[in-house]
């Protein structure tokens, strides 16, 4: 057994109650506070609950930073948060621990939607990039959020990533700036963050599924899908024309439509 941490969540009640909760699961370098919108508006139909990963936004600092452990926390919060059993949608890292979630404990997810990452290992020496430029910048000298910005430029051109990357970045000069994510730990873990190890001894998920994807994203490419079906046989997909690998911020209402008719 996996020792398991209680995650830090955001839970945004059901306007109208009757369907089982949805559970999010955020990406790498992200937390629920990326979320809020979009929780907002799967609630008007069903209770929605988005997480801290471990190692994440205000959750504890715990390890191994792997997806099996990640995955024991979804489970175990899922019990005590939302009733034994939740549709679970997860982004990216996030993705691959609901997909962990789901072939491992099968009892707590109804349904299972996967934001553009697919079960295999990918090379993506830029992930590690950022944590080390973050890392980089010397919080005890910095003047201001937008100096924060401008230090990133070289690791992170683009203006939306270096945003997404400094939601990381809490306080003020005069009370001291913090990370709030476990960067070393992260950049640590990369290896396994950036891989894949289909759990040792489990069945295939029967459960409905989704494979969501960014039309202009080169995350999930045709190759993949055998072997997404081989552990998801009932997997479906769906591609959003324009969006990128953050589908969900590139085409939120898209997404939150494509979500909301899969789940009903």
């Amino acid at each position: 057994m996996i020792p398991t941490i209680p995650l830090a969540f955001s839970r945004q009640p059901a306007e109208a109650p009757g369907s089982p909760p949805l559970v999010v699961a955020h990406g790498l370098y992200g937390s629920a506070r990326n979320w809020g919108s979009l929780s907002r508006a799967f609630a008007r139909k069903r209770e929605t609950i988005a997480v801290d990963l471990r190692g994440h936004g205000e959750s504890p600092r715990a390890y191994p930073l792997s997806y099996a452990a990640m995955a024991a926390d979804l489970g175990a919060l899922i019990a005590r948060e939302a009733g034994g059993v939740a549709d679970v949608l997860g982004h990216s890292m996030g993705g691959k621990a609901a997909m962990t979630l789901a072939l491992t404990e099968p009892r707590r997810v109804r349904r299972l939607i996967v934001g553009d990452i697919a079960p295999r290992r990918y090379e993506n020496p830029q992930q590690a990039e950022y944590a080390r430029a973050m890392l980089g910048l010397d919080l005890a000298s910095l003047p201001r959020r937008s100096e924060a910005d401008k230090l990133l430029a070289e690791a992170a051109p683009e203006s939306s990533v270096r945003a997404f990357l400094l939601s990381n970045l809490v306080g003020t000069q005069a009370e001291g700036w913090r990370w709030r994510s476990d960067l070393r730990g992260l950049l640590e873990a990369m290896p396994q963050i950036l891989g894949w190890e289909t759990p040792a001894g489990v069945r295939p998920f029967e459960g409905e599924t989704l494979i969501l994807t960014g039309g202009d994203s080169g995350y999930v490419r045709p190759e993949d899908r055998e072997g997404i079906l081989a552990l998801f046989p009932r997997a479906r997909f769906q591609s959003l024309p324009g969006a990128g690998h953050w589908l969900h911020a590139d085409k939120p209402t898209e997404f939150r439509e494509a979500v909301e008719a899969f789940l009903t």
